[in-house]
């Protein structure tokens, strides 16, 4: 799976553990930054995240900065993003599983790398369910004026 990442400087950390552990499981990892913990604007790399999940770049994106709060905001302004701020394997199954989450904004100062690496791991596995979730996430695409599939 292609894969975009991207954090800001409190994320910058973390955001290099996951890269490595991406890496080792295969998968073909976009790092468009940041690449220090020097202070950056988490909306820029959200941005470049999205962006290339929205334009088919990456089939998913991992977002990074200190609570994934912002970088999940800031990610779900660009339209056909669905970005998630989970902390923990259940409800990131659930982001997945019933809104077809394609990005996830993640903790840095917050999540052990190794409890990261298992909720990476449930984004990654679990499928969209569709059915009666389909036309939920359909909505929202709507909301965003995003065209249904």
């Amino acid at each position: 799976m292609r894969i975009a990442l991207g954090a800001d400087h409190a994320g910058y950390s973390l955001k290099e553990h996951v890269r490595t552990y991406l890496e080792g499981l295969g998968h073909e990892v976009e790092d468009v930054g940041t690449h220090s913990d020097q202070s950056v604007d988490y909306p820029d790399f959200a941005a470049l995240v999205g962006e290339r999940v929205a334009e088919g770049q990456a089939q998913r994106g991992v977002l990074v900065c200190g609570a994934g709060i912002g970088m999940a905001i800031a990610a779900n302004k660009v339209a056909g993003v669905r970005a998630a701020n989970c902390f923990d394997p259940f409800t990131t199954h659930l982001a997945r599983a019933h809104n077809d989450a394609n990005v996830l904004a993640l903790a840095g100062r917050i999540l052990a790398p190794a409890f990261a690496e298992s909720i990476l791991q449930e984004f990654l596995e679990t499928p969209f369910e569709g059915n009666r979730h389909a036309n939920r996430v359909n909505k929202i695409k709507n909301l965003e004026g995003a065209s249904s599939p």
